[in-house]
């Protein structure tokens, strides 16, 4: 992951260090909505711990409100289709960065 390189500004992320997709399924969905029987829209999944949370455009909101309660800056979208993520810290998008070599075959 690195900062959103087409920003107007020049801001970065200091909370990046060993921040990495994970590699396979990372449960059923946003545990909190789960539990209410509430349904979500996109999942996010906190870099720091593991925890998957719903999106702000879902009822619970439960991604941002474990940044809130725990401090954990970035979270990513479990959507294999959305290569992003987002530090609530500095509030800066996160694009994935290219693989080395550029990616071209």
């Amino acid at each position: 992951m690195a900062s959103d390189p087409g920003r107007p500004y020049d801001r970065r992320c200091d909370h990046l260090s060993g921040v990495v997709r994970p590699a396979g399924p990372v449960g059923d969905g946003c545990a909190e909505c789960l539990a209410l029987g509430w349904s979500w829209s996109r999942l996010r999944w906190c870099a720091r711990c593991g925890h998957v949370g719903c999106c702000d455009s879902s009822r619970g909101r439960h991604a941002h409100a474990h940044h809130v309660a725990t401090g954990h800056p970035v979270a990513l979208s479990l959507d294999p289709a959305e290569g992003w993520g987002w530090c609530y810290a500095d509030e800066l998008f996160l694009v994935e960065s290219p693989p080395p070599g550029g990616g071209a075959p």
